[in-house]
């Protein structure tokens, strides 16, 4: 271990957050040290923690059943839900085109040989899909706007599990799991099958689903964030192999310049810019195995060079018993999320709200996707949160989008939604990866 905190200290990658200063909690050193419950000022509330440990660790894997003709997610009153493509392939993420074309990342977590055994007597595998990527893109064009797209293709293939997308002046970037690809792009093509051209490797493989790598341009297209999970749930496989994880990284479109824009970020999944505002937001899935309370995921402003505690602490300072000594320097470094979003919950999608079409209320808010737990008793999450703003600072979430778990107390559900998009018009459009299904949200007219 001594080993593996020297090669951390001493890695490039990482020399950028260790003059970082962040906002510090409410608990104590001594609190924290004997694993006492925490409280915590967030931005948006006071977030009381349990102990580490106070419930057990359990797993309950959801069995996804799918939707019935003419079922579908409820939204709140003033809302129509309706679908707005099926029969896809896992469809993981959205991404519209400045000409409002959609394309879709169709692409999931494979599991092979024994791996893929253990999915199946586990009961993970009826959750969601492990076997053959489908890697690929598909687009769609809703030219009329009416919810109904009068074309779809397949945009682009060969692909290795894809993600995130941008189009930044005459290039369409892709973030595989293990390179961001970028290939020559005219707005309106439907279809590329120019050869790409890799500009950054990135670390592949990961704990769960920590395969999804993000991309997103600021405002000029003078840079490219890429949002990488780690490897593992916290650090247990050496923190020499999490070297360029658990990060937001920050390139030019070149692929040049590359820097570390903030760490300690487990899972950063969900990337977005606050509407009005140069501030980078992201919403990040948390660790597991500290029982069914602990530790929730969130949503949170990125403060450029800021470390956010993973693996050493959570929400703030909070030591995680299972890294207890190893980096207080760190640990004091350690940045308080902004807003909780409940433990387990897998936030994984992130969309602000910058149209008009949706009551003012919704205004500069922020929608975020959670994909639903595993490591519960009792399932958290399977459905779209809102999160309000108001003089640009956050609330309480609430729920927007919900349905997804079926109706009794068992472990059905009919989807799983992932990534959320807002489109030129104000609907928005929803990622139902496990449905193979996207919903579209539009106000009532």
């Amino acid at each position: 271990m001594k080993n593996s905190m020297l090669l951390l200290a001493g890695s490039m990658a990482f020399a950028g957050f260790l003059s970082s200063c962040g906002q510090k909690d409410k608990s104590t050193d001594e609190e924290t040290a004997d694993n006492k419950p925490a409280s915590v000022q967030t931005a948006s509330n006071t977030l009381e923690l349990p102990a580490p440990y106070a419930t057990e660790s359990s797993k309950k894997f959801s069995n996804v059943i799918g939707w019935s003709e003419g079922q579908m997610p409820k939204a709140p009153a003033g809302f129509t839900v309706t679908k707005f493509a099926g029969d896809l392939v896992n469809p993981r993420w959205i991404y519209v085109a400045p000409n409002g074309d959609i394309l879709v990342a169709e692409s999931n977590t494979e599991q092979k040989g024994v791996k893929k055994a253990e999915a199946v007597v586990s009961g993970k595998a009826k959750s969601q899909r492990l076997g053959e990527s489908a890697n690929r893109i598909t687009l769609f064009r809703d030219a009329n706007k009416d919810g109904k797209p009068e074309l779809r293709e397949v945009f682009l293939t060969g692909l290795n599990q894809p993600f995130g997308m941008v189009v930044v002046g005459d290039y369409f970037y892709v973030a595989n799991t293990d390179a961001v690809m970028r290939y020559p792009y005219k707005a309106g093509q439907t279809r590329i099958t120019a050869k790409g051209e890799k500009i950054k490797d990135l670390p592949a493989g990961g704990y769960n689903n920590h395969w999804t790598r993000n991309l997103l341009a600021n405002e000029d297209g003078s840079k490219i964030y890429i949002s990488v999970g780690s490897g593992s749930n916290v650090g247990e496989n050496g923190m020499e192999n999490e070297v360029k994880r658990a990060a937001i990284w920050e390139m030019n479109p070149d692929g040049s310049g590359e820097r570390l824009y903030a760490t300690g970020l487990r899972n950063p999944v969900g990337i977005d810019w606050q509407p009005g505002t140069n501030k980078l937001w992201t919403a990040v899935n948390e660790r597991d195995e500290l029982g069914d309370n602990l530790v929730p995921d969130y949503l949170t402003s990125v403060q450029e060079g800021a470390f956010y505690g993973w693996p050493y602490s959570y929400f703030g300072q909070n030591v995680d018993p299972r890294r207890k000594g190893e980096r207080p320097d760190l640990v004091k470094k350690a940045v308080v999320p902004d807003v909780p979003l409940g433990a387990h919950t897998a936030s994984l999608g992130l969309a602000f709200y910058d149209k008009e079409a949706f009551p003012q209320k919704y205004h500069n808010g922020a929608f975020i996707g959670q994909h639903g737990s595993w490591n519960r008793s009792e399932f958290s999450g399977y459905k779209v949160v809102f999160v309000p703003f108001e003089n640009g600072q956050p609330g309480k979430p609430e729920d927007f989008l919900t349905g997804f778990i079926a109706d009794g107390k068992g472990d059905e559900v009919h989807g799983r939604p992932v990534g959320v998009t807002v489109l030129p018009d104000g609907a928005m459009l929803v990622a139902d990866d496990a449905g193979n299904t996207i919903w579209r949200v539009a106000a009532a007219k």
